[in-house]
C-alpha cells in the first residue's frame, strides 16, 4: 500500500500517528478542564474565553487535522498541499481574530508570556504551515520539516496555554475564597464585635 504514496509522506507516517494522538487525546482532556471551570465561581467574558480558551482547542484539533492530511494515502503531492495551504491560511485568519479579541477583553491583562503563546507562536506555526503546503510539491523535505515543527509547535502551545489557564482560574478562585471568607469575617458578630472593642483597647 506505501507503494502507492508519495515517498517524502512515508518516512513521517509514526511522528503523524504520535503527534495527532496527542491531539485528539489533549482535546478531550481540555473538554474536562472547562467542565471543571465551570464549577468554579469564577466567570469570564465571551471575548476571554475566545481569546485564551477556545484557541487551545483549535490548536489541538488543527494539529490533528494536520496529522490526518499527511497520514491520508494521497497518490500525488499536489493535494495534500493544497489542503495544508488552505489548513495554514485558515489557521492565520484565526489567529487574528484571536489577537484582536486579546485586546478587546477587559478581564485580564495579558503579560509578554501570553502575548507570545497566544499570538506570536501560533502565528508561526500556522505560517510554517502555510509555507509548508506552497513548498511541498517542490521542496517536499524541507516542507515537511516546517510542517512537522509546527504540528508539534502546536501541541506545545496547547498544552502550555490549557496549564496556563488552569493554574490561572485556580489562583483566582482560592483568593476569591479568601475574600469571602475575610468578609464573612467581618459581618459575623464576633467580627463586628472585635471591630467594637478595638477602640476600648487603645
Amino acid at each position: 500500500m506505501t507503494d502507492t504514496i508519495p515517498a517524502p509522506l512515508v518516512g513521517w507516517e509514526s511522528f503523524y500517528v504520535i503527534v495527532g494522538s496527542s491531539a485528539a487525546a489533549l482535546t478531550g482532556l481540555q473538554f474536562v478542564v472547562i467542565a471543571l471551570i465551570n464549577d468554579l465561581h469564577t466567570r469570564a467574558s465571551g471575548d476571554t474565553l475566545g481569546a485564551f480558551g477556545t484557541p487551545t482547542v483549535v490548536h489541538f484539533c488543527i494539529a490533528l487535522l494536520t496529522a490526518a492530511i499527511l497520514s491520508a494515502p494521497w497518490a500525488t503531492l499536489g493535494s495534500p498541499a493544497i489542503a495544508l495551504g488552505v489548513t495554514g491560511l485558515g489557521g492565520l485568519l484565526y489567529a487574528a481574530i484571536v489577537i484582536r479579541r486579546a485586546r478587546r477583553q477587559r478581564d485580564y491583562k495579558p503579560v509578554l508570556e501570553d502575548w507570545i503563546f497566544h499570538t506570536m507562536l501560533p502565528v508561526v506555526a500556522y505560517g510554517s504551515i502555510t509555507g509548508g503546503g506552497l513548498a511541498l510539491v517542490r521542496h517536499a523535505g524541507g516542507a515537511m520539516f516546517a510542517v512537522g515543527f509546527a504540528t508539534l509547535l502546536l501541541v506545545f502551545i496547547g498544552i502550555h496555554n490549557a496549564w496556563d489557564t488552569v493554574t490561572w482560574l485556580t489562583t483566582r478562585e482560592i483568593d476569591a475564597k479568601k475574600g469571602a471568607t475575610a468578609d464573612e469575617a467581618n459581618a459575623s458578630p464576633d467580627g463586628v464585635a472585635a471591630k467594637r472593642e478595638e477602640p476600648a483597647a487603645t
